[in-house]
């Protein structure tokens, strides 16, 4: 299977997660506790996969919890792809080791700090803001688009309780100093390959 077809098995079954959270709706999740339920929702969601820089354990992959929905590393790099990652309309569709870095038709996208630190996460932001992003796809509601892989149309679909409950439990997180790389457009990334 190429890299393409491997990023829309991992769209699809994205979308399925959240689709499965909408279908639970009201039901799921602690009602009483908004942080609980927007971790439930958060955890549910899929969030950590992109969110969540990882480390490589003797177990494997897994959430590096200390940087928990941090984003990408500031540190990291634009990953570098072999000549076999190009498809056959000449783009990568391929993420980086903490899957926090995407690269495709639409340039290179990178996810987002989500903690509440004031400069380079949500700190700043209002529960409306929020909302609104997840409403309309658009950074603060109004800013430039928000990049895939980032499912913000099924988000969408979720109440503005649900939103809210997740907004609750992001601004309950430890800030974290971390900041994230604008998107690069299309034809902007210098993409090394090696033979």
């Amino acid at each position: 299977m190429n890299s393409k077809k491997y990023f829309f098995v991992f769209l699809a079954v994205l979308a399925v997660t959240v689709i499965a959270i909408i279908g639970a709706g009201m039901s799921c999740g602690n009602q009483a506790d908004p942080a609980k339920r927007g971790k439930y929702l958060v955890d549910l969601g899929g969030c950590n996969l992109c969110h969540t820089p990882k480390l490589m354990t003797s177990l494997g992959m897994e959430l590096d919890r200390s940087r928990l929905l941090s984003g990408h590393p500031q540190d990291g790099t634009v990953s570098e792809y072999t000549a076999e990652a190009i498809n056959e309309e000449g783009w990568v569709t391929k993420s980086n080791f903490h899957l926090t870095q995407w690269s495709g038709p639409w340039g290179v996208s990178f996810a987002a700090n989500l903690t509440p630190d004031e400069i380079t996460g949500i700190g700043a932001w209002s529960e409306d803001a929020f909302i609104e992003t997840m409403r309309t796809g658009r950074h603060l509601g109004s800013g430039r688009r928000i990049q895939l892989p980032m499912p913000w149309d099924n988000f969408a679909k979720l109440t503005d309780d649900d939103l809210r409950a997740i907004f609750v439990y992001l601004k309950s997180l430890k800030p974290i100093k971390n900041s994230v790389p604008a998107p690069i457009p299309p034809g902007e990334a210098e993409i090394s390959l090696s033979e």
